[in-house]
């Protein structure tokens, strides 16, 4: 595989060469202030991006998966109750590490390629009188299907019950790429990394925590050690960590942070929706088919595409990687072999777009899809050329 193409995998996305060179820093003593002159706007620049506004962000070396136990063991305790759905192949492993903690997990069982059951989850929580869910579970993207879940309205569905539960997101392919706002929407606990939006390498765990979610912690019994908010929080206060830091990823955070917010938030949500415009458009001109179900749940950042009858999703992504060097996501669990996924998410411009969608053409015409070389390249210079997008703004 050429390290000269750019990646079209959900993640890890792309390093900007600003990026990476922030990320690259000779030693420095991380109980110095030097430091603090990094991690402190690193940490802020976290703050805004998830819109965090009253409550506090903690930075672990880890990544999205660590951000999940982290939320998990500092604020429930054994044989809680959750409610969580299972939709997707990352929104199933936040389920199985719930199990694995001994906590009781109420399973709504949904078809992959739907959201988040909205309507179901508020009769649960309706009839759930006594409040013996503690945390509801919701992930904002699923990247395995290429769907995303109104958590707007599933915190109007907590209100509406009068629910005390804590909101508990997976925002780990949504946060820094699409419309994210943790206190509006009130979310207790926000998760993501650093490989995705923030466009760095893995590394990062960063979580939201809402103040609710804070008088939680003392009185959580799961056990935790180096996932401790507690530790976290009083060295965070004076510009440390109660251990050795990721020092170089932390810069590239900062300066991460500053771009996004130098771009503006706003647009860099446009940005993304118009390249998954083009990708759509694509997708209609070859006659295949999404995964996600309902157009208003389609994902931002990843697409996932069906292959038709008789085809192996898996054979594109392992023919684009073997002939032609670029690299796209496989189906996961209950979607392995049906569908394969076009990430476009962080560092990523409509003419990188074209080439990934050039190439995707090439592995099916290899391969046998009933498609005409060029008919979605050509779809999604439609939507990505100077003069359709005036049209479109008139």
């Amino acid at each position: 595989m050429s390290d000269q193409n750019p990646v079209f995998i959900p993640g890890p996305t792309n390093i900007p060469e600003v990026l990476r060179r922030a990320c690259d820093l000779p030693t420095i003593d991380h109980r110095s202030a030097a430091f603090a002159d990094i991690f402190v706007p690193a940490r802020q620049a976290a703050q805004a991006v998830m819109k965090c506004e009253t409550g506090q962000v903690v930075i672990f070396p880890a990544t999205g998966t660590g951000a999940w136990e982290a939320s998990i063991s500092n604020t429930l305790s054994p044989g809680d109750r959750v409610l969580a759905a299972r939709h997707g192949m990352f929104s199933h492993r936040w389920i199985d590490m719930c199990q694995r903690f001994g906590l009781d997990v109420e399973v709504v069982n949904e078809t992959w390629g739907n959201p988040l059951p909205v309507a179901e989850f508020s009769r649960i929580l309706t009839a759930d009188t006594d409040h013996r869910i503690r945390a509801v579970l919701a992930t904002h993207n699923e990247t395995a299907t290429g769907v995303t879940s109104d958590i707007a309205a599933l915190r109007t569905a907590l209100d509406a019950a009068g629910h005390p539960a804590l909101l508990m997101v997976d925002g780990v392919s949504s946060i820094g790429s699409m419309d994210f706002r943790m206190e509006e929407w009130g979310v207790d606990l926000a998760v993501t990394g650093s490989q995705k939006g923030f466009m760095l390498p893995p590394g990062l765990a960063i979580v939201g925590i809402s103040q609710k979610a804070l008088g939680h912690i003392d009185q959580a019994r799961l056990p935790r050690t180096f996932f401790d908010f507690r530790d976290m929080l009083n060295s965070h206060a004076a510009g440390g960590y109660p251990y050795t830091p990721p020092v170089g990823l932390l810069n590239g955070l900062a300066c991460s942070g500053r771009m996004l917010l130098d771009e503006g938030l706003e647009a860099v949500f446009v940005r993304h929706r118009h390249i998954a415009n083009g990708v759509r458009a694509a997708v209609d001109a070859w006659g295949l088919s999404l995964c996600a179900r309902e157009p208003a749940s389609r994902s931002d950042t990843v697409t996932a595409i069906m292959a038709p009858a008789g085809f192996d999703a898996t054979a594109v992504v392992s023919r684009a990687a073997d002939t032609y060097g670029m690299a796209f996501g496989a189906g996961l669990g209950d979607v392995a072999g049906k569908v394969f996924r076009i990430g476009h998410l962080g560092s990523l411009s409509e003419p990188m777009m074209l080439s990934g969608i050039a190439t995707i053409e090439m592995v099916m015409a290899d391969l046998g899809y009933p498609i005409m070389l060029g008919s979605g390249v050509a779809a999604a210079q439609r939507v990505y050329s100077r003069p359709a997008q005036r049209a479109a703004a008139a």
